[in-house]
């Protein structure tokens, strides 16, 4: 296995989370029975460009084609933040009704529907026909395509090169990153502006986020690491900033590279010293946490053994891909939750890959009445205790597993 980045050869592991199914590959009840694939989940970094990353076993376009079970549209504070970001962006980059803003993985317009509703003219881009479809529902002019240097090519050519390019969590979905970064600056005009969003790799070590780590996400990214990606393909990172989503994440601001425009702050330098200092650019970092991710496992186990013991009801709240690392890593299956609830009406009726726990509508915790609500996307459970807080009428808790076990 070679490094996606820089190509060099990898050594060993220093993670694995046993095997495991595409976390997003939820099953219909007439599946259940049928053979389910699981892959190892064994973690790499280079030792080269210390990209953390994942071997493919399933391909991209199988995976993120067709029909895709995420909408970004349902959750309100992920859609705040993009309020915030296109309002920001419009002020400080001075967009206007003669601006271009394309966004890579656009998903189900979330968030061009704001730049559209501000005058701008946009283009989603995005390899699920079903989110796609969604998007063009909302007037948000999207392409069915996976971005490369073909496709920012074909951009560049027509006319449509943008003044904004837009990357959300998107990065670690892309096995092929030398064709997938290259793009960016092909599809860029000359002064242009690409913005990335990833979770950073510095939280997910500090605060155990390990169930972010699945199959679908094949790298996992700092800023060294991602500004030598981007920069081996034409493009200089002049800012990052810290943003809370996901448990904490950077949003990176690229150029071109041949641009005099947008001097490099201060903020780049400063946050990959931070990386150093905390360890990111040495190797035992890596194998350190590795055991952190067993006591995780263990308290997990503890808490949930000791409350089946004592004849306690659990269900679980949301059935995001990071909920299914966690309890396919665990072993948790029915024997420990009895089911989960989701929002999203495209996972209701259907069961978590591997576990095969039912996933319900919410409303099925008030009729049930469940001693504990395990919250699996932590990353928003403070919207989630503040939706479901009529559990506390009968005296439900909530438990928040990551980083640390925590019952509330």
């Amino acid at each position: 296995m070679k490094c996606r980045n820089c190509e060099a050869e990898l050594g060993g592991y220093f993670l694995s989370l046993a095997n495991s199914p595409l976390s997003n590959s939820y099953l219909k009840e007439s599946q259940l029975n049928d053979m389910e694939p699981f892959y190892p989940l064994s973690v790499y970094v280079c030792d080269n460009c210390f990209l953390v990353q994942l071997d493919e076993f399933e391909k991209a376009s199988n995976i993120f084609g067709g029909d895709y079970a995420y909408f970004s549209s349902y959750s309100e504070s992920w859609l705040a933040h993009c309020r915030a970001y296109v309002e920001m962006m419009i002020k400080r980059f001075e967009l206007n009704g003669d601006s271009f803003v394309a966004e890579v993985a656009s998903n189900d317009g979330y968030l061009l529907q704001y730049f559209k509703n501000a005058g701008i003219k946009v283009l989603g881009i995005e390899p699920a026909s079903n989110t796609a479809k969604a998007a063009m529902a909302k007037g948000v002019d999207t392409e069915v395509a996976f971005f490369d240097v073909d496709f920012a090519l074909k951009m560049a050519s027509s006319g449509r090169a943008a003044d904004l390019i837009i990357a959300n969590n998107v990065l670690a979905h892309n096995p092929d990153l030398i064709n997938f970064a290259g793009g960016f600056e092909k599809a860029l005009k000359p002064d242009g502006v690409v913005t990335i969003e990833f979770p950073h790799l510095l939280n997910l070590i500090r605060e155990n986020q390990f169930d972010t780590i699945y199959h679908e996400h094949f790298s996992y990214f700092s800023c060294y690491s991602a500004s030598d990606l981007l920069r081996r393909h034409g493009l200089t990172v002049f800012d990052v900033e810290k943003i809370p989503t996901h448990g904490g994440s950077l949003r990176i601001y690229a150029r071109k590279t041949s641009s005099g425009a947008h001097r490099i702050s201060g903020n780049v330098a400063a946050l990959i010293d931070e990386e150093k200092k905390f360890g990111l650019l040495d190797k035992k970092t890596y194998f350190d946490f590795s055991e952190s991710v067993k006591r995780v496992k263990r308290q997990f186990l503890e808490f949930l053994i000791g409350a089946r013991n004592e004849g306690k009801k659990i269900a679980a709240y949301g059935a995001p891909a990071k909920g299914n690392t966690l309890l396919n890593y665990c072993g948790v299956r029915t024997d420990f939750i009895d089911y989960t609830v989701d929002l999203s009406p495209h996972k209701q009726g259907k069961y978590l890959p591997g576990t095969h726990i039912p996933i319900f509508s919410p409303d099925r915790i008030f009729e049930d009445k469940p001693d504990f609500l395990v919250i699996l996307p932590w990353n928003i459970k403070n919207e989630i205790m503040e939706q479901m807080s009529g559990i506390r009428d009968w005296g439900g808790k909530f438990v928040i597993p990551i980083p640390r076990l925590e019952v509330v």
